[in-house]
C-alpha cells in the first residue's frame, strides 16, 4: 500500500501514465479512423467497378421485336466467362401488363448453370439500385441493378444486374488494416520509447538535486553544487541562500552564548580573587570558602549551558559530518596520559573508516570524552571501546572492567548533580551533559552490565 502511494506521488510515473493514456487513445483512434476511410473508398471502388461494368452491359444490350434479348458482343473482364470467379452479370425480363417475368433470360457464364436472386425492382426507369445478396456457393454478393425499356418493345421491361463477391471487397480491406495495426503498433512503441526518454532526460536535473541534497546531509557537502536548468537553478539558489542565512544565525547563537559565559566568569573570575585574597581570617577563610564552592558550581553550570547551546545550535546544520576514528584515537592517547598512574588498558575495537558522526566534532569529543573518563575512573585494569552503525544511527559502546551500577540506580545517575560515589572526584554532570547533548540529536544513553563485570554504557548517535 505504501508502495502505491508512493507510485501515485511520483511525477515520472504521473508524466509517463498521461504520456502513455494519451499515445494509447491517439493511435487507437487514429486506427479505426483510417481503417473506416480506407473500407469506405474500396466500397466506393467495389461499386463505381460494377456500375462500369454495367454500363457496358447495357451499352451491348439488343433486344428484338419479339421481346427477345441478347448481347452485340460480349463484356470484355474474362471473369465473366469463369464459372464462379466472383464477377457475373444477369439480364431479367421483368413483368408487364401483357407477359410474365422471367429471371436469368440471358446470364453470363460465371454463374453456370445459377440464377441471381434479386430482390423486386423499386425505382425508376435508368437509375441505379444497390443490393446485397446470397449467390454461387451462398457467398455474399454486392449488386447493381438498373431497369431499362427498349424503344422496339416498351412493353418489355428489362433488368440488368452486374454484381461481385463482396471477398473481393473485404480482402483488400483486411490486408490494409493488418498492415495499418502492425504499422501503428510500432510507431506507438517509438513514441512510447521517445516519451520514456523524454521523461528520463527531463527529470534528470531533479535527480541530480536529490543527490546534492543528500550529500548536504550527510556531510560531504555545504550547498548544492553544479549547473541546473533554468526552471530549476532559482530553487537551488534560495535553498543555499537558506542554508548560508541558517549557518549565520548559528553562528550569531554561538556568539551570543560566548558572549554570555565570558560576561559571567568575568564577575565570577573577580569573586574567585576576591575569596583568596580574603583567606586569612578564620571568619573571611569560611566566607572565602563558601564563595569559592558557589563561584566554582556557577562555572561549571555556565560552561554546562554552553556546551548545550552550542549542541542545539549544531543540531541544526545540515551537512555536519564528524569522522568517528580519529576522535575516539585522540580521546584514547589523552586518557593513556591522564591516567598512566593506573597503568590502565584503554584499547580501541577496529573501526570502519566510514563511521562518522552526524554533527558537530566538540559535542562529539564532549560526549565521548566524558563518557571515556568516567569509565576510566572506575576501571580495574581494562577500558574497551567499539562502535557500530545501522540504517540510520552510529552506536558507540564503552566497557570497563570495574564495580559497576546497580540497576535500580542507573536511571539516577543520568540526572544532572547525581554521583555513583561522593568520593570520587567530579561534579556529577558529565553523564547529564552526555544525556542531554545525545538527546537533541535525537540519540541517547543506555546503562548496562559489561560482560568484563563493570558497566557498559551505550551512547546512540545519528550517523553521517
Amino acid at each position: 500500500m505504501k508502495r502505491l502511494r508512493g507510485l501515485r506521488g511520483s511525477l515520472r510515473v504521473r508524466l509517463l501514465a498521461g504520456t502513455l493514456a494519451w499515445i494509447v487513445v491517439s493511435i487507437v483512434v487514429a486506427g479505426f479512423g483510417l481503417a473506416s476511410l480506407f473500407r469506405q473508398h474500396v466500397e466506393r471502388q467495389f461499386h463505381a467497378e460494377l456500375s462500369i461494368h454495367l454500363d457496358q452491359l447495357t451499352a451491348n444490350l439488343v433486344q428484338d421485336a419479339q421481346g427477345g434479348v441478347a448481347l452485340s458482343m460480349p463484356l470484355s473482364d474474362p471473369r465473366f466467362s469463369k464459372p464462379y470467379s466472383g464477377l457475373y452479370w444477369q439480364i431479367d425480363r421483368l413483368p408487364s401488363d401483357r407477359s410474365t417475368g422471367a429471371a436469368g433470360v440471358l446470364r453470363s457464364r460465371s454463374l453456370w448453370d445459377g440464377v441471381l436472386d434479386l430482390p423486386p425492382a423499386a425505382v425508376a426507369r435508368g437509375e441505379l439500385e444497390r443490393h446485397r445478396l446470397a449467390g454461387p456457393e451462398g457467398k455474399p454478393l454486392g449488386a447493381v441493378t438498373r431497369t431499362v425499356f427498349a424503344q422496339a418493345r416498351p412493353d418489355h421491361p428489362v433488368r440488368l444486374a452486374v454484381a461481385a463477391d463482396e471477398a473481393l471487397m473485404m480482402e483488400p480491406v483486411a490486408r490494409f488494416s493488418g498492415a495499418l495495426w502492425l504499422a501503428l503498433a510500432l510507431l506507438g512503441l517509438g513514441l512510447v520509447a521517445a516519451a520514456v526518454i523524454q521523461v528520463v532526460v527531463g527529470l534528470a536535473p531533479l535527480q541530480r538535486l536529490q543527490r546534492g541534497l543528500a550529500a548536504v546531509r550527510a556531510g560531504r557537502a555545504q550547498k548544492l553544487e553544479g549547473e541546473y536548468p533554468a526552471e530549476v537553478e532559482p530553487l537551488v539558489q534560495d535553498f543555499n541562500a537558506v542554508l548560508s542565512q541558517n549557518a549565520d544565525i548559528v553562528a550569531r547563537a554561538r556568539t551570543h552564548a560566548g558572549n554570555l559565559a565570558h560576561a559571567l566568569k568575568t564577575p565570577l573570575s573577580v569573586l574567585a580573587n576576591a575569596a583568596n585574597a580574603a583567606g586569612a581570617a578564620e571568619a573571611d577563610g569560611k566566607l572565602a570558602a563558601l564563595v569559592r564552592e558557589q563561584v566554582e558550581t556557577a562555572r561549571k553550570h555556565v560552561d554546562y549551558h554552553l556546551r548545550r547551546a552550542r549542541a542545539a545550535a549544531a543540531v541544526r546544520i545540515p551537512g555536519a559530518r564528524t569522522p568517528l576514528r580519529p576522535v575516539a584515537e585522540g580521546l584514547v592517547r589523552a586518557m593513556r596520559r591522564i591516567h598512566a598512574a593506573r597503568n590502565l588498558d584503554i584499547v580501541i575495537a577496529p573501526l570502519a573508516a566510514e563511521l562518522a558522526f552526524g554533527g558537530e566534532e566538540q559535542d562529539l569529543q564532549e560526549m565521548l570524552g566524558n563518557l571515556l573518563d568516567n569509565a576510566c575512573k572506575w576501571a580495574t585494569r581494562r577500558v574497551e571501546l567499539r562502535a557500530l552503525q545501522d540504517a540510520s544511527m552510529l552506536v558507540i559502546v564503552i566497557d570497563d572492567d570495574g564495580p559497576g551500577i546497580a540497576e535500580e540506580q542507573r536511571q539516577h545517575l543520568l540526572r544532572r548533580g547525581a554521583r555513583a560515589d561522593e568520593q570520587t572526584p567530579g561534579s556529577g554532570l558529565g553523564l547529564a551533559i552526555v544525556d542531554e547533548l545525545a538527546r537533541l540529536y535525537g540519540g541517547g544513553i543506555e546503562l548496562a552490565t559489561s560482560p568484563a563485570g563493570g558497566l557498559r554504557t551505550v551512547l546512540s548517535l545519528p550517523r553521517a
